[in-house]
């Protein structure tokens, strides 16, 4: 029999995944001309991610800054050191197309936990970082520190494409 631990680790990842499949659908309704049907999807992700934070926090998943840099860092370095090398080398085997989505992910998140070191060597000092602008490429999902003026370096997006956060 499952504890509660495990079913609140479960209720945890289905609640995250429901937040971003429907955040995807409403992005696809959007495009499709369904501005109703789009709202309906972002408003129900959102309460998707009320649950998954309310299941993290049951699961004493929330410390301090510092603690969750370090969590952050750990998560990225795993997903970088670990997780994506055999699912891009498998999908390259394969020859399928989630090949390049995983070597995005793969290369940015090398890039996420450098930043979140620096951000974590910040707290420790008591500070918080003196960047204030955070640009997202909304293709691989490189972040850059300040205004980009080179095209991604993991995608090739032009840096005018580049979001704010």
């Amino acid at each position: 029999m499952a504890t509660t631990k495990e079913h609140l680790q479960e209720a945890f990842a289905g609640e995250s995944q429901a937040n971003q499949k429907y955040r995807a659908f409403a992005k696809k309704a959007e495009r499709d001309g369904f501005p109703n049907i789009a709202r309906l999807f972002r408003t129900t992700a959102e309460a998707e991610r009320i649950h998954a934070e309310g299941h993290l926090t049951s699961l004493a998943g929330i410390g301090s800054t510092a603690e969750n840099l370090k969590a952050a860092i750990g998560g990225e370095t795993y997903e970088y050191e670990e997780m994506y090398p055999p699912m891009h080398e498998q999908a390259e085997k394969e020859g399928h197309r989630a090949k390049t989505m995983f070597n995005y992910a793969l290369t940015a998140e090398k890039v996420h936990a450098k930043l979140y070191a620096m951000a974590l060597e910040a707290a420790e000092q008591g500070k918080d970082l003196e960047e204030t602008d955070f640009y997202l490429c909304p293709v691989c999902g490189h972040i850059e520190f300040g205004k980009p003026t080179d095209s991604c370096p993991i995608c090739g997006l032009k840096a005018e494409k580049f979001v704010l956060v």
